[in-house]
């Protein structure tokens, strides 16, 4: 039961129960109400508790997305149709390289929420799931380095902040209004799609630490929205993509020749779309 006296029933114990076995002392914990599950699991990291959560609140009054985008969750406690499910993710992990981590999360959770690809949930480089040109998820992830406590040096500490529109939601002041699971899913509940993303989610994020973006390259290209269109970047360049390298890069052909963008330089969209 969420902190706070929600009567929404969000099987938190059958959830950890099944990740417990891929990352020892992992807690699921569901909250009324807080600012950012991000926030909150970064300051949790950062006053050194970096135990493996997944930190799941009924209402964010702060949230988050990519470049400081405001992300509501907009719904009251204990709502299991209302428009969006919001939960972050912590684990220590240890990558040899961190490229690609987003769209590795991203694929896992396209696969998972569209598994035959019928209702074409695609993949917007770097963050962001589509439904037919409009948003259907938004993912944030952050890092903080633990108090070095030991002679080893710590993990860092990654927090993958997850927002689902599961029910029709306002549109109002959006370029284009959002896509939610309902349109193809009637029945979808807040508590029943997390459950179903969890567990394999975890799989691959521990996936990812162990072998990288290699793995996912393949998975991702299959649902690359961007792909063979002409695009414009944020910095004014356009170009047509041709997909995502082996390690995440964006691959853009400008009048300059193929650009390989990083995740953290530049935000796309294809031509004709707004930012």
């Amino acid at each position: 039961m969420a902190a706070g006296g929600s009567a929404l029933r969000w099987h938190e114990e059958r959830i950890a129960a099944a990740v417990a076995p891929l990352l020892p002392g992992f807690a699921a914990e569901v909250v009324a109400e807080v600012d950012s599950t991000n926030t909150e699991l970064m300051r949790r990291a950062r006053a050194g508790r970096t135990e493996p959560v997944l930190l799941v609140a009924e209402r964010q009054t702060a949230g988050r997305g990519r470049l400081g985008r405001p992300w509501q969750s907009a719904q009251q406690p204990g709502d299991d149709v209302a428009p969006s499910l919001t939960f972050s993710l912590g684990l220590p992990l240890a990558p040899a390289d961190w490229s690609g981590l987003s769209l590795a999360v991203g694929v896992s959770l396209a696969e998972n929420l569209d598994p035959t690809g019928a209702a074409r949930v695609g993949l917007k480089w770097p963050n962001d799931l589509w439904v037919d040109e409009r948003k259907l998820v938004g993912i944030l992830i952050e890092t903080a380095l633990p108090h070095a406590g030991g002679a080893a040096p710590a993990p860092r500490y990654v927090v993958i902040g997850i927002g689902v529109n599961i029910g029709a939601r306002e549109a109002e002041g959006m370029r284009t209004p959002p896509a939610w699971m309902r349109q193809w899913r009637p029945d979808a509940t807040s508590p029943a799609v997390l459950a179903e993303l969890i567990p394999p989610l975890v799989r691959d994020v521990l996936a990812f630490g162990a072998r990288g973006f290699a793995p996912f390259a393949e998975r991702f290209a299959a649902r690359d929205v961007l792909r063979g269109r002409e695009v414009v970047l944020s910095d004014g360049r356009t170009g047509l993509c041709e997909g995502v390298s082996w390690t995440g890069e964006l691959q853009v052909r400008t009048a300059e020749g193929l650009q390989a963008i990083v995740s953290d330089e530049v935000s796309v969209r294809p031509r004709g779309m707004a930012l």
